[in-house]
């Protein structure tokens, strides 16, 4: 299986990071978690809002707001 994370706007559209419409894949879902743990920082600062969990293009959850909680 392929876990996927789809980045996107507020609005729920594909985000555009570096000139791309973003996506991460992975081999499990728990790399694909620890690595947005990771990363959610940078993608926020590039213009990602959310992102939803997909595993083989089937939605596991999500959009999951990157913006810290005030």
């Amino acid at each position: 299986m392929t876990w996927t994370w789809r980045y996107e706007v507020e609005d729920g559209s594909t985000a555009t990071v570096d000139g791309a419409a973003g996506s991460e894949s992975f081999t499990s879902q728990g790399d694909a978690e620890t690595w947005i743990g990771e990363s959610w920082r940078e993608l926020l600062a590039g213009g990602v809002i959310q992102v939803t969990l997909l595993e083989a293009g089937r939605r596991v959850y999500g959009p999951m707001n990157l913006r810290p909680v005030t």
